[in-house]
């Protein structure tokens, strides 16, 4: 048992310059994720909803005051006959 065990740390080799970029643009994906997440689940701007309010209102009184006819029926073009061959 006199055996000799290596207990130094392993030779890792240096990132390259590829892997230092995407190591990086992977932490900057993350982190806009995260924004993007945070901006949906906290939305800041009360101006922005009031103004949709607004417009859907006005939205809602216009289509009310337009009666609904009939609509146009699609028309499709007839199948033309093809003769058999013999």
């Amino acid at each position: 048992m006199s055996a000799e065990l290596d207990l130094s740390p392993p030779e890792v080799p240096e990132p390259t310059l590829l892997e230092s970029i995407l190591r990086y643009g992977l932490f900057l994906g993350a982190i806009f994720q995260l924004i993007c997440i945070l901006a949906v689940i906290f939305p800041t701007s009360k101006g922005h909803e009031q103004e949709e309010t607004e417009s859907t209102d006005g939205k809602s009184a216009e289509q009310m005051k337009k009666p609904k006819g009939p609509t146009p029926q699609i028309r499709q073009k007839p199948k033309k006959e093809s003769k058999k061959k013999r």
